[in-house]
């Protein structure tokens, strides 16, 4: 399991090359939520998302023949993009599986930082046993997008970051797809604030992590339809689940259209460029869906990596 240590190992190996991304602050968002709320810009991190965090500390732990024969992932983006800027800067080859309905402007940079991207159906294929066997036929070394305890620890220095640049927080909102984010920084919360509740939020349409914290059983997702791609993923994984389940106080969900609602106005009021996934912990709040009255609030932004092209679809 993550723990603290790990968490602050991972900050000593990716300082220099992650950024500490700045906190930002809004009246109107005081006034509307009638509480206090910081946002963790992770919107401005390299490749535009915390993934850069996970990504970094777990390719630098690699051995010298495992950078040699490279790494391989699967995701939707934001990880795609953080596991092949992270292998360009250590030397390590990266080859991703990545579905062929992913955002164009995830899939445009991360092969501009020079991985293979293999491209698949996931109408017909899953990126799990495809990454799988194209691991096992080339010997390289699999890096998951969350259930891996270098990008959990790593993801975790994110509520590092934001418990030193604001302390006393009464509450943290963190977005979930596989809890990576999640888990990490509900685990450092819980070290270093014990009193601060972690709660996480998911998109009503993929809503398994919040069912899995609920009935205390894994459940699962195939494919849902969500404007958050960045939550698409099938289920919690083996370490991620039960980090949360110690760790985190309670789960949420907000539908697209609130989601959307919470991403224009970060758009229009804060100037803030934020991805749909990015939006879905301030949706929570902008909704109504959750209220903390007085309360100090952390609000992870976890990514910013928007495609512009689906713009007009999202902002009608």
């Amino acid at each position: 399991m993550v723990s603290i240590d790990d968490i602050r190992s991972a900050d000593e190996r990716i300082k220099g090359e992650a950024l500490r991304t700045p906190v930002q602050t809004s009246h109107a968002v005081d006034v509307h939520c009638g509480a206090s709320v910081f946002f963790k810009c992770e919107n401005f991190q390299r490749v535009g998302a915390f993934k850069f965090r996970g990504a970094y500390n777990a390719l630098s732990q690699f051995t010298p023949d495992q950078r040699k024969a490279g790494v391989l992932t699967y995701s939707s983006g934001n990880h795609a993009q953080a596991i092949a800027l992270a292998g360009r800067l250590l030397g390590i080859p990266a080859v991703i599986v990545m579905p062929d309905d992913a955002p164009g402007v995830k899939l445009r940079a991360t092969r501009d930082y020079g991985a293979e991207v293999v491209l698949y159906d996931k109408h017909k294929q899953t990126r799990e046993a495809l990454g799988k066997a194209l691991a096992n036929e080339r010997g390289l070394t699999l890096v998951p997008p969350y259930d891996h305890p270098g990008i959990i620890a790593g993801q975790g220095t994110v509520a590092l970051d934001l418990h030193e640049q604001v302390p006393e927080l009464d509450v943290l909102l963190a977005p979930c797809g596989g809890g990576g984010l999640l888990s990490g920084c509900a685990v450092a919360t819980k070290a270093l604030r014990p009193g601060c509740k972690v709660i996480g939020i998911e998109p009503s349409a993929a809503d398994d992590a919040t069912r899995s914290f609920k009935t205390g059983t894994l459940q699962t997702v195939h494919n849902p339809e969500t404007v958050a791609d960045g939550a698409r993923t099938p289920s919690l994984g083996e370490l991620t689940f039960p980090l949360i389940q110690k760790h985190v106080d309670d789960m949420v969900t907000v539908d697209d259209a609130a989601i959307i609602a919470a991403m224009r106005f970060l758009w229009e009021r804060m100037k803030l460029v934020v991805e749909p996934t990015g939006a879905m912990a301030y949706a929570a709040l902008h909704s109504g869906t959750l209220r903390f009255p007085g309360k100090r609030i952390g609000v992870i932004i976890s990514g910013g990596n928007v495609d512009l092209d689906a713009l007009p679809k999202l902002f009608v």
